[in-house]
């Protein structure tokens, strides 16, 4: 793996990259998925979007759910359990599975966009597509709906559907990175990233996102901000991409690789390929989200891991990207009202806690924090809320 190589890959979704955020001094803190800045004034260009129906109460008919790979079963059961609830009054569900890469459900969604095609009536969408899409015009304005539940939700959760002074989306799960252990292997965690590596490099290693493909791009902006650097000037005019800070983030990853102590294999790493190695028992640690908490007390490594929050990259602080997914209505959606009903039942309190107590999904729900059974589910369910 070479410089070339990463600049390659970091430069072609730095514009993603340049809505994302900034450092912060907190662990889980820093911007990231559209959630770490503010949003943007309104510009006009959504004028004339279709508004939501206020209401799903009357739906009835199938609603399509288009998601990326339902690797925690969450959307499964959920999908199920409404379909049980509304059979009477003749609405149901329907699941459709996209790749697991954030990368390639972006690319389905849009292509279904484009065609003006109304298969998916409802979208699982990552924090930082909401502004692209909006623009376009693909989504229904669910600025009513959101309005009246707002004081309900994370107020960072909000800035991720807002664009143009409206709202695109409901929140559903919102992410924040953390540092995954083996704690029969590491009897403290280390204080630095620095650290971790010279630890990982001792034992079995540590696995990420390191594929080409939009987790690289946060796993180096979590590094590069924590250690100082930005993306943008702070008047936003100027591309910091190459500051000294960037650059030595940079070196650290390449040298962690060479040096042994991230696997070579990273390079072909998405979190489910990261996941199954440190559940394998190939890896000491893992940069992984809340999801593989739940997946691995269901492993062979049950019992021998931790989670603890990002150390601090030596002569720097600490830092995380925002991440999460939203439900979004496509604006061709034959079945809005259904779309709406299904949206009010994935997003109420009791669905938002059964997919954080039984699947380590982050809520975005406020009250959901301070439930007994979350609690218990999520040891770092504090840290969440304050990412």
């Amino acid at each position: 793996m070479t410089l070339r190589y990463l600049f390659a890959l970091l430069g072609a979704v730095a514009l993603i990259a340049a809505g994302c955020g900034g450092d912060d001094e907190e662990a889980g803190g820093g911007g990231g998925g559209g959630g770490g800045g503010e949003p943007a004034a309104a510009t006009g260009e959504t004028q004339g979007a279709k508004k939501a129906p206020a209401s799903g109460d009357a739906a009835k008919g199938e609603v399509t759910y288009c998601t990326g790979k339902d690797t925690s079963g969450a959307q499964i059961e959920s999908v199920k359990l409404f379909n049980e609830a509304n059979e009477a009054k003749g609405l149901s569900a329907k699941l459709l599975e996209f790749p697991t890469s954030a990368d390639a459900q972006r690319e389905q969604f849009i292509q279904r966009q484009r065609a003006k095609s109304g298969e998916c009536d409802i979208f699982y969408s990552d924090v930082i597509w909401t502004a692209e899409f909006a623009a376009q015009k693909w989504l229904l304005d669910m600025t009513d709906n959101v309005n009246a539940r707002k004081d309900d939700f994370i107020p960072s959760t909000l800035e991720t559907v807002k664009y143009d002074e409206k709202y695109w989306g409901v929140p559903k799960q919102t992410d924040a990175g953390f540092l995954y252990y083996r704690k029969d292997q590491v009897k403290q965690v280390p204080e630095t990233w620095q650290a971790v590596y010279e630890e990982a490099a001792k034992q079995d290693g540590i696995v990420y996102q390191g594929a080409p493909y939009e987790g690289l791009t946060v796993d180096f902006l979590e590094l590069a901000f924590a250690a100082g650097g930005k993306v943008l000037s702070d008047d936003g005019k100027k591309a910091e991409f190459n500051s000294p800070e960037n650059l030595k983030a940079l070196q650290f990853m390449v040298d962690g690789i060479k040096n042994g102590a991230a696997k070579k294999a990273v390079t072909t790493y998405m979190e489910e390929e990261a996941r199954r190695s440190f559940e394998a028992g190939r890896a000491t640690f893992m940069r992984n989200w809340p999801y593989a908490f739940a997946l691995g007390n269901e492993s062979d490594i049950k019992g021998k891991f931790e989670v603890a929050p990002y150390p601090a990259f030596e002569g720097g602080g600490k830092a995380g990207i925002l991440g999460g997914h939203n439900l979004v209505i496509s604006a061709f959606s034959k079945n809005p009202e259904g779309a709406v009903a299904l949206i009010d039942y994935l997003t109420a309190p009791e669905a938002i806690k059964r997919d954080a107590a039984e699947y380590s999904l982050a809520p975005t729900l406020v009250e959901t924090y301070d439930d007994p059974e979350v609690k218990e589910a999520l040891p770092f369910a504090a840290e969440l809320k304050q990412a």
